[in-house]
């Protein structure tokens, strides 16, 4: 039931189609996958390079994922980025045509944590401009569960539970014998807590509340019914 209801969370948030901007740019629905916009972005992830991990020994490392993501920009923030560039002093060379930007991302699932390993901003043409490394690590558990980007991460790793095997083909490595033997239900992407999911404790505290109430209801039918008797 559970992997039914997150099938039809993943098909409500990517039904809708994304939203065009003043500056049109073409983002090939082949290579990456709509996931939302806001009032400055349109959010996809690419599903073509996304890929696990590859340990030292060629093992493919389940507990960790890489995803391609972008982000095209409308005219505001494709402004405001320029702005901030002018006030560090940076380079504009190319800026008149900035579309958006791609973040490198790196789920460490043993951990739970997310990280921007690399920042590209892009032109019209997906050209690189400049680059940034900066991010750290974020716990998943610490991102807010109405912001955009937990609804982001979530969609992401929805979308790499449903589609392991093809992950696991993808990279650049083969799985150790005893990855091999585990159940695909087993796999660390099918078994960590996604972005936006009640920790245990709310969800115990929410299910001793319905029980309450419901405990209260019963009783309350009880009497009604005793007295109608």
């Amino acid at each position: 039931m559970r992997k039914f209801l997150i099938g039809i969370l993943a098909a409500m948030i990517l039904s809708t189609s994304p939203v065009t901007f003043a500056k049109e740019v073409h983002v090939p629905e082949n290579i990456f996958m709509w996931v939302q916009s806001t009032s400055r972005g349109n959010y996809f992830f690419n599903i073509e390079q996304m890929n696990y991990g590859v340990n030292y020994d060629g093992t493919i490392d389940l507990y960790t994922l890489n995803v391609p993501t972008l982000c095209t920009y409308d005219d505001i923030q494709i402004q405001d980025v320029i702005q901030k560039r002018r006030w560090k002093n940076q380079s504009l060379e190319g800026y008149n045509i900035l579309a958006g930007r791609a973040d490198y991302l790196t789920f460490d699932l043993r951990n739970g944590t997310v990280q921007i390993t690399r920042r590209v901003d892009l032109d019209d043409t997906f050209t690189e401009l400049d680059s940034d490394i900066s991010g750290e690590p974020v716990k998943m558990s610490e991102i807010p569960r109405t912001s955009v980007m937990c609804r982001f991460y979530r969609t992401i790793l929805i979308w790499a539970r449903f589609n392991t095997d093809t992950l696991i083909e993808r990279s650049k490595g083969k799985l150790s014998r005893r990855d091999a033997k585990l159940n695909p239900k087993d796999y660390p992407i099918n078994k960590i807590t996604l972005p936006g999911d009640l920790p245990k404790e709310e969800l115990e505290e929410d299910k001793d509340k319905d029980d309450d109430k419901n405990s209260t209801i019963n009783r309350r039918r009880t009497s009604t019914s005793t007295r109608i008797r």
